[in-house]
């Protein structure tokens, strides 16, 4: 228990997203004694996933939180003379301008009983100092959002996947489609006999005037279905652009021998010098690639920022692309099923395995910093505790305002959409796609939508989970609804007699969240050189910054161990107390004792979803 915790560690980390979970792995693998502490009640902080009822419980809980600030004077009896107090925050601040739109019929007929239901009262939501998680939910009077300004929760990562007909080619460049089409009845969790695809006729609205119908209740009742990721990162989308009708045969030749060159331009430098200090954007201009093909290596293969990449960044961000197709199939993404936030537990999970303690619901109050070495030797904890350790690793988001007054973060915004249908039509309805919308003004970012299906266990049946990310010039709402507008229409309820082109929206949440993956360590004030900052989510589309940074700071402090090395093999693991020739009732017991290991550390993170 929280209350029996030892009180000396190798290695402290605060915060469980992914890149202290993979650093905590990695020092319990190696053999460090490791306490993972986080002040949340779930894994994953801002890379966590959470079911729809979930979400708006997680919502409610922050708002009962946010004004309550614990100050307890108790922890600073424990600073000695020669030592002071780096005092953490107790507010996350890193969610800002979250606003939630609700547009899915509320069907009065029947009772929900899902927790985080809505309330039949609309004027409950404009009450002031009493709204609810539901009521968050809740579509607004008048057409009008609710917003909570300045709300620290996270919500992330809308996909949207794009092109309608209207959209013309430069509009959005779509990077594929999933050429992994998983059948119901293996890929897909149970769920009620609904169907999201477009009415057919108006004779069958007539018969069955609710049958394609996806209402509010619906989407609580099947809240478990859904795995809401707080960020959107790496699709599963078919990448080979030769396919495509929109390239000419000379302009399919021009771009493989760019690609050519991409793939070892290290050793042509001649090629690539003069240009290191422009964008890639502009490096492809001087290249003989026409205006359609420099959109196509921009936005659908590199996949960078079109006025903050350099060259050397597209470069290696294209070449990365080509060294991943072919390796599962013909893309070179993976999606993890369940969600993003499926991948801290796991790391997790391997540092529980090797002897970690995990504590969730475990806030820290302090570091304790000795005075004449200027290095932390402990922590003071909410029950008082303090415990000594030797490393230490906290999550941007922990520190204080006094400690973060002179960094500059960056922002992200994030749109996360429930919709009917799929934007691009396919014949199956098992796809998860990936889109660039380019920017329509100079200047402005390119926002990239993801589109999520049944099949990866984030949505109920009949609906997708659509993300749309890029960097902040204003709030969320203000970046992403431009470009949500043009790919779907709000569900209504005129909308059923009538065919409608574009899918319709059922639920749209907005939120701008910080980016602290570019921060350097000197612009935090006075930090001890024994702890280490980890970042939050970037607004990369894989987790290449995660991993990096994990490594680095692994290597950091523990400079003469491998990262992460492969397990032993079960047959080679060599019990106590056996004997050099193990007789067979012995060896026998081995192999069966090592695959029972996962059952053990299966209670960690999201049990309900893997005994599903």
């Amino acid at each position: 228990m929280a209350d029996n915790l030892p009180s000396d560690f190798d290695v402290i980390v605060i915060g469980t997203g992914l890149p202290e979970s993979i650093i905590a792995a990695a020092c319990s693998r190696s053999g460090q004694r490791v306490l993972h502490v986080d002040s949340r009640s779930y894994y994953g902080g801002n890379w966590a996933s959470f079911s729809f009822s979930g979400l708006l419980s997680w919502i409610k809980e922050y708002q009962e939180k946010s004004d309550i600030m614990n100050e307890s004077p108790a922890w600073q009896e424990q600073i000695l003379e020669n030592e002071e107090a780096v005092v953490l925050s107790k507010v996350d601040r890193t969610i800002q301008h979250v606003e939630v739109f609700c547009y899915a019929s509320q069907d009065l007929h029947e009772g929900v009983e899902e927790a985080g239901a809505l309330q039949k009262n609309h004027a409950s939501v404009a009450s002031a100092g009493s709204t609810t998680a539901a009521d968050l939910a809740c579509p607004p009077p008048a057409g009008e959002s609710l917003s909570t300004a300045s709300s620290e929760w996270p919500e992330d990562q809308t996909p949207s996947a794009d092109p309608e007909p209207a959209l013309e080619a430069h509009d959005a460049v779509v990077a594929g489609e999933s050429a992994n089409h998983c059948d119901d009845n293996a890929c897909v969790l149970s769920a009620p006999e609904e169907t999201g695809d477009p009415v057919p006729a108006a004779e069958d609205i007539t018969e069955q005037p609710k049958k394609n119908r996806i209402m509010y209740s619906q989407i609580v009742k099947e809240g478990r279905r859904f795995n809401i990721d707080l960020v959107s990162k790496v699709p599963c989308s078919r990448a080979d652009v030769f396919n495509s009708k929109q390239l000419t045969m000379v302009e399919k030749r021009m771009l493989m021998k760019f690609l050519t060159f991409c793939m070892e331009y290290e050793d042509h430098p001649d090629e690539y010098k003069a240009y290191e200090e422009m964008t890639f954007s502009e490096y492809l201009k001087t290249q003989k690639l026409t205006p359609n093909l420099q959109y196509f290596v921009l936005h659908s293969i590199a996949m960078t920022s079109e006025t903050a990449s350099s060259t050397i960044d597209g470069l290696t961000a294209t070449r990365n692309f080509l060294h991943c197709l072919g390796r599962y199939g013909n893309t070179p993404f993976l999606f993890p099923l369940y969600g993003q936030g499926e991948l801290p537990q796991c790391f997790c999970r391997m540092c529980a395995v090797f002897g970690g303690i995990y504590c969730l619901r475990h806030s820290v109050q302090c570091l304790v910093v000795d005075k004449e070495s200027r290095k932390c030797k402990a922590i003071i904890d909410q029950f008082g505790q303090r415990i000594i350790s030797k490393h230490f690793l906290v999550e941007d988001s922990y520190f204080s305002e006094n400690t973060c007054s002179r960094v500059q973060y960056r922002q992200i915004s994030r749109a996360v959409l429930i919709t009917d249908r799929s934007v691009l039509q396919a014949d199956s309805d098992q796809q998860i796609s990936i889109l660039t919308v380019p920017p329509e003004e100079a200047g402005t970012p390119a926002v990239r939508v993801i589109e999520l299906c049944s099949s990866t266990m984030t949505c109920m049946k009949g609906t997708y989970l659509v993300h749309l990310t890029c960097p902040s010039s204003k709030t969320a709402r203000e970046d992403l609804e431009p470009v949500v507008q043009k790919l779907f229409t709000p569900d209504t309820e005129t909308d059923i007699e009538n065919e409608v082109e574009k899918p319709r929206l059922l639920w749209a949440l907005y939120f701008n969240m910080r980016d602290s993956s570019d921060v350097s360590r000197d612009s935090y004030n006075d930090l001890p050189s024994n702890v280490y900052v980890c970042s939050g989510p970037d607004c990369g589309l894989g987790n290449d910054n995660a991993v990096k940074q994990a490594q680095a700071l692994f290597q950091q402090i523990c400079p003469t161990e491998d990262f992460c090395p492969p397990p032993p093999n079960p047959e080679d693991i060599i019990l106590d107390g056996d004997s050099l020739q193990p007789g067979p009732s012995e060896s026998a017991v081995i192999p069966e004792a090592s695959p029972e290991t996962p059952k053990e550390t299966a209670e960690l993170g999201k049990p309900e979803e893997l005994s599903e």
